[in-house]
């Protein structure tokens, strides 16, 4: 059946992936956003352009969509507004939050919504997609369903804190990188391409109503043989420096979110209750297919400009220096 679904934001890393597979299963999209970004909507999308918390904004309960994906909020004020805007006006309110919101060691080997609780002390961008899911739980009068995607890719490359441009040119110069401990710890990527399946086939699912998904591949790298497959698509041998994540902290205090709340620990998830309502799906297991967009997206970048030489280059060096020397 087809649904009138309107995105919110609807042109970044995730949800452009998503747009085409909405519109490819006969959906009708609309997209709302600032209209910057450059890649061209698919045919038949109908663009609303404007800023969150604007006059347009608030208009869109006007149209009652049977489905509002949120992409671009981030904080529980956001959230707030778009429950007093789209109660009563829509079908289903998606917002995506992240699975970087799961208690970090998790305390069963495989993470699932029911037994991984959201906690997460050390990352503000977790603490606020926790209190977003929050406020959502606590609406009474708007369906919603929150879910978490965990590392998706599609034009930026993963690395595990950083500027993953300068980290790639670091690689193609033949300097270090670092991987936050041994490198030999299990981490998830998933395509948005493969990401945008059981997204869209949770659009108007009465069991996905006032329910909480992740969405991710069913099959993990350890950060080594990521950095490892980066560099050799590259055409470069990769020249990984291993630091402890408590080491690299002292350095810098802010990896504290992106590592001891999030990468530096195994994260394998069991996607079995999206699969029971959106449907069986299946992710690109090879780094070479998960990486090859990423990889196009940075040969484009590059053939127009590098980054410079910066500070963080020289924090890298440096750490890299000291750590080497430790023999």
């Amino acid at each position: 059946m087809a649904l009138n679904i309107l995105f919110i934001g609807g042109t970044g890393q995730i949800s452009y992936p998503c747009v085409e597979r909405a519109v490819a299963q006969g959906h009708q999209v609309s997209v709302f956003n600032r209209g910057l970004r450059g890649d061209p909507l698919p045919a038949g999308v109908t663009s609303i352009v404007g800023e969150l918390g604007s006059s347009v904004y608030a208009d869109l309960a006007r149209a009652n969509y049977d489905v509002v994906a949120q992409f671009i909020a981030f904080t529980p004020d956001q959230i707030a507004r778009d429950i007093e805007i789209f109660s009563g006006h829509c079908g289903q309110y998606i917002f995506i939050s992240s699975a970087s919101v799961y208690e970090k060691p998790a305390r069963h080997y495989i993470i699932t919504e029911e037994k991984t609780p959201a906690i997460n002390p050390y990352w503000p961008y977790s603490q606020a997609k926790i209190a977003c899911e929050e406020l959502l739980k606590k609406a009474g009068n708007l369906a919603w369903t929150i879910v978490r995607p965990s590392h998706t890719v599609r034009t930026g490359l993963p690395i595990m804190m950083g500027d993953s441009d300068v980290m790639a040119r670091r690689m193609l110069d033949g300097e270090p990188t670092i991987v936050a401990g041994d490198g030999h710890t299990p981490w998830t990527l998933t395509r948005s391409v493969d990401f945008a399946v059981p997204f869209v086939g949770l659009f108007g699912k009465q069991k996905a109503l006032q329910d909480i998904f992740h969405i991710t591949n069913d099959h993990a790298h350890i950060w080594d043989d990521i950095q490892k497959a980066i560099a050799r698509l590259l055409g470069v041998e990769a020249k990984i420096v291993h630091v402890p994540t408590d080491t690299l902290i002292r350095y810098n205090a802010e990896w504290i979110g992106p590592l001891t709340g999030d990468k530096a620990w195994t994260a394998i998830f069991d996607n079995s209750k999206v699969k029971s309502v959106a449907g069986d799906f299946t992710c690109a297991q090879s780094l070479d297919e998960i990486l090859a967009e990423p990889i196009m997206h940075l040969k484009q970048r590059f053939a127009k400009a590098r980054p410079p030489k910066g500070e963080f280059d020289a924090l890298i060096d440096r750490i890299c220096a000291e750590q080497s020397a430790l023999g």
